[in-house]
Formats: C-alpha cells, sequence, structure tokens
C-alpha cells in the first residue's frame, strides 16, 4: 500500500502547525456539529406537522431528512477539494454561516420547495464541515489530549438526539415548526461567533487532492467500510426518519409523549458512545456487527411488541445505544484503512455516510406510503441484520 505524502509539493508541513488552541476551540467545534447534526435530524421530531402544514403526505415530508444527506454526500469531496489549500478556519467560519442562512430559509418558506432548497444548502454544511472538523482535535489540544478532544467532537452527534432534536421537537409542539428552525438559526449564529473567537489559523497539512481521494477508495479496507456503512445506515434512517409515524400511529402516542420517547432514545445514544466509541477503535468490527445486531432486533421486535408505549420504550432505548455506537465504529473502519491520510478519510467516511442517510430516508418514505410504519421497520430490521452478519463473518476472517 502506498504511503501518501505528508503534504502536496510545496503546501504547508508539521512545520506550520498553528500551537494548540484548547478546549474552548474543541467546544466551539463541537458546538458546530452539534448545531448540524440538530438541524438535519430535526423533521424527524416535527415530521408530521411539516406535512400537514404543506398538506403532502409523511413519505413526502420525508424528503427534507433524504435531501441533505444527499448534498452531503456530493459535496463532502467537492467542498474538500476545492478549499484545499485554504485555512481551515475560514472553510469553517464559511460553513457556519451558510447553516444560519439556511434555517433563516426554513422558517420562512412558504412551501415545500424552499424547505427543500434551505435543506439543500444544509446539506452542503454538513458534507463541508464534518469532512474539515472531524479531524481537527489533535491540531488544536496538545498530543496527550487528542483522543479526548476527540471523543467530544463526536459527542455531537448524540447530544444533537439528546438534545437537540427533543428541544426543537418541544419547540416545534408549542410554538411551531418555523420556530424550531428559527431557533437553530440563532444557535447556528452563535457557533460561528464562538468559531471567530476561539480557532486560530489552521493551514492544512496536507491538501486533499482528488489523487489521494482516489487512492484511498481503491483500498479493500475503505471499499468495505463503506458497504458495512451502507448497510446499517441504510437500515436506520430508513426506519428511524419515520420513527413519529410509528410511535403515533401503531404505538397511539400523543406529541408530548412522543418527545419524551426521542429524548430516552438521545439519551440511550449517548450510552452508546460512550460504552461502544472507546472499544471500536480497537476492535471496530466486532463493535460495528454488535451494534448492527442490536439494532436488527430493536426494529424487528418494534411491530411485535411496540404496540403499547411500555415495548415501544424499551426497544427505543436500545435502538439509541446501537446507534449510539455506529457513527465511530464506522469512522474507525475509514480511519483504520488510511491511516496516512486522516482528512481523505473522514471525507469519504462523511460521503459514505450522508449518501445513505439519504437513500435511507427516501427509500424509507417510499415503504411507509406505500405499506404501513410496521412494515417498514421489519424491512429494516432484515438489512441491519445482514450488516451485523458481514461485519461479524469479516471480523472471525480479520479480527478487529
Amino acid at each position: 500500500m502506498p504511503v501518501l505524502p505528508s503534504a502536496p509539493p510545496g503546501g504547508p508541513t508539521e512545520a506550520a502547525r498553528p500551537p494548540a488552541a484548547g478546549w474552548p476551540a474543541v467546544v466551539a467545534v463541537t458546538l458546530g456539529l452539534f448545531a448540524i447534526v440538530t438541524t438535519e435530524i430535526l423533521p424527524i421530531g416535527l415530521l408530521t406537522s411539516i406535512g400537514a402544514d404543506f398538506t403532502v403526505s409523511d413519505g413526502a415530508a420525508g424528503l427534507a431528512m433524504a435531501v441533505p444527506g444527499l448534498l452531503a454526500a456530493v459535496s463532502a469531496p467537492m467542498v474538500t477539494v476545492a478549499t484545499a489549500g485554504a485555512d481551515r478556519r475560514l472553510v469553517l467560519h464559511a460553513l457556519a454561516l451558510l447553516l444560519t442562512v439556511a434555517n433563516v430559509v426554513a422558517a420562512v418558506a412558504p412551501g415545500l420547495p424552499l424547505l427543500l432548497v434551505s435543506r439543500m444548502l444544509v446539506g452542503v454544511t454538513i458534507g463541508g464541515f464534518w469532512s474539515v472538523g472531524s479531524g481537527l482535535a489533535e491540531r488544536l489540544v496538545p498530543p496527550e489530549a487528542a483522543g479526548r478532544a476527540t471523543a467530544v467532537i463526536f459527542s455531537a452527534v448524540p447530544l444533537g438526539s439528546v438534545l437537540g432534536v427533543p428541544a426543537g421537537t418541544l419547540v416545534g409542539d408549542l410554538a411551531g415548526w418555523r420556530t424550531a428552525f428559527a431557533a437553530l438559526a440563532v444557535l447556528a449564529a452563535g457557533v460561528l461567533a464562538a468559531l471567530l473567537a476561539t480557532v486560530p489559523p489552521l493551514p492544512p497539512l496536507l491538501a486533499t487532492r482528488p489523487a489521494v481521494l482516489g487512492e484511498v477508495l481503491r483500498r479493500p479496507g475503505t471499499r468495505a467500510a463503506a458497504f458495512l456503512t451502507f448497510l446499517v445506515v441504510l437500515a436506520h434512517f430508513g426506519t428511524y426518519t419515520y420513527v413519529t409515524p410509528f410511535l403515533e400511529r401503531v404505538t397511539g402516542l400523543d406529541d408530548g409523549a412522543v418527545t419524551a420517547f426521542l429524548l430516552a432514545y438521545g439519551a440511550a445514544g449517548v450510552l452508546g458512545t460512550f460504552l461502544g466509541g472507546p472499544r471500536a477503535a480497537r476492535h471496530p468490527r466486532y463493535v460495528f456487527g454488535a451494534a448492527a445486531g442490536l439494532l436488527a432486533a430493536a426494529t424487528l421486535l418494534l411491530p411485535v411488541l411496540g404496540g403499547g408505549p411500555a415495548g415501544a420504550l424499551v426497544l427505543l432505548a436500545a435502538w439509541g445505544v446501537a446507534y449510539g455506537a455506529v457513527p465511530a465504529a464506522s469512522q474507525a473502519l475509514f480511519v483504520r484503512a488510511a491511516p496516512d491520510a486522516p482528512e481523505a478519510a473522514s471525507v469519504l467516511f462523511t460521503a459514505a455516510f450522508q449518501a445513505t442517510f439519504s437513500l435511507g430516508a427516501f427509500a424509507g418514505g417510499g415503504v411507509l406510503d406505500r405499506t404501513s410504519p410496521s412494515t417498514l421497520m421489519a424491512l429494516g430490521g432484515c438489512v441491519a441484520a445482514v450488516a451485523a452478519l458481514t461485519a461479524l463473518v469479516a471480523a472471525r476472517r480479520r479480527p478487529g
């Protein structure tokens, strides 16, 4: 396997590293990712409200979830390559501003088409910010603290579920879904201010050119990581995007109870992140397989045991624990395949994750409109089971 250079000819080198900025900068980046995660998945809790306001089906309203993932998958490599020689701090500033604009547009959208335009802007932000921001921990704190800083940055994923989405859903229930997006616009503006105040100049250490991405993508480990990510993310977002219709129609919950259940899911997701995250660095395939297996069990059992609040709550919590470990395990697989090109690994991780996010939300909406929430859960569980078996077989052949 060829080793990629540490910097392009004439480009910045390790000597160009700025002094460590410290934890305030780590917190600012984490807050940015928290705002992005919350913005991306907020429509899950507001899906029926958006659909009712625009007089469209739940499946059509689900396009608000599908569109950002599609754009993120495309923009992850495009933004990273287009800004390869730019200060990473300035890239983060521009993307935080774009996120603010996107949420303002969503808050005032008179119909579904303009809402989807705002979600396209969110997708560009996701692709660029995740690809650049997720790998900055080691440049912001001393080397001995890089592992903890990385864990803090990735905690934005479950925290977006445990705090952001339930809080946004509650605001939407009380004051309308548009107010929830307006609040996110204010949060995104605050992120921009925090980034301006705390993050130092960050010249690129390794410019991520198309040739670098192509070389990393051709590695067998990268393709295997992409395939496993495709399966489990398809299963998760094909079903979780439409968990609100399931809880309302099958479990029989009202808006307040749905918000509480989403909060329980998010809290379980935080637990899953801290249980699976440290182990994923050492044994990503086993962690991935276990998480996919638990996700499969939860979604397959929901149509059977989720007709009552108790069963639905237990299974939703198990689902949260399972999915909480998935991003760290997926990222670990990509990084293991390309330890010499961490930003390229982050780009491909983001692209694979977001492309499947979009496909899952889109496919799930089509299934929901043609069948039922219970059928959708069962189909998602079958896909997750395939992911679990694939990961565990791979781990037995090559332990890790």
